[in-house]
């Protein structure tokens, strides 16, 4: 049976997906650009290309996404859903309405420096609102997948090779100091995304040993309200059998955990592991091959 479509619910992604590509286009078109850096996007590829291309920034864009898409259609099928176009296509027209309404506009911050730390924060959070709805902004993301297709290069490391080849081809224009700062902004850009992404889901896994086993058992069950696994555990000195509570909780629940035990029981063994969770990380993975 076909899906119903929920009109409302594909009016409000639609809605989401332009505000953060608005806010993606005014990071690059208020920080990036006055800074002249190139800073991992196609955007940032863009601004250099201006330098010998006498044809607005929006153009360019647009130009560069649109073959990339094309080229990515012909050599990776169908995995670029409609978000992808949709994004990619919108990025450069929001540009192009800045450049009309605020045209040559100048470094609001005053700084190089700061241009660039405001781009990596601001840019972030429209990156991390599409990634969070199986969406991208397109660009560099077209070409991670190909090279991850045709060069075997894990997804992550296909982005970042690629951002580092924009960011270093500001050599081509501009002096050592915005290299550097292109550099070091792709490099922050990427650990801010990845908080932004997958820090707020970061989680603990607890394992414990302890003679208190059911008190302990039943506080995670209708305390805190989580699930735990128990295994045997055989100590390797004497052979004495134990069992070893396994649990995966929140920052907050963590903290709740950590205080009963060592009301409970100080002398528990505990080891404590962070991970992420793995159903979130492949949903931004597959990057809207659903859609």
């Amino acid at each position: 049976m076909k899906k119903q479509i929920n009109c409302k619910e594909v009016a409000w992604e639609l809605f989401t997906l332009t505000a953060a590509v608005a806010i993606i286009a005014a990071a690059v078109y208020f920080f990036l650009v006055p800074s002249h850096a190139s800073v991992s996007s196609i955007s940032g590829l863009g601004i250099i290309l201006t330098n010998f291309i006498p044809l607005p920034l929006s153009v360019i864009t647009m130009a560069l996404n649109v073959v990339l898409l094309i080229i990515g259609f012909i050599t990776c099928g169908r995995e670029f859903g409609t978000k992808t176009v949709y994004t990619s296509i919108l990025l450069p027209v929001f540009i192009g309405i800045f450049e009309r309404i605020f045209p040559n506009i100048g470094s609001l911050t005053k700084t190089q420096e700061l241009d660039v730390l405001c781009y990596v924060l601001v840019v972030s959070v429209g990156l991390s609102i599409l990634f969070n709805m199986n969406a991208s902004s397109g660009g560099l993301d077209i070409v991670a997948k190909i090279m991850n297709k045709y060069l075997h290069i894990e997804l992550g490391k296909a982005m970042s090779l690629a951002g580092m080849c924009v960011a270093l081809s500001a050599a081509l224009v501009y002096d050592k100091k915005t290299v550097v700062l292109s550099v070091l902004g792709t490099y922050f850009n990427g650990m801010v995304v990845d908080h932004f992404i997958f820090g707020q889901n970061l989680k603990r896994r607890v394992c414990i040993i302890t003679k208190y086993e059911e008190e302990l058992r039943n506080f995670i069950l209708h305390e805190l309200h989580s699930g735990a696994t128990i295994y045997d555990a055989i100590g390797a000195y004497n052979l004495d059998k134990r069992h070893e509570i396994i649990t995966i909780v929140d920052k907050n629940e963590y903290q709740k955990l950590m205080n009963y035990i060592n009301n409970l029981d100080p002398k528990a063994f505990i080891t404590v592991y962070t991970v992420a969770d793995m159903r979130y990380q492949q949903k931004v993975l597959e990057n809207e091959e659903r859609s």
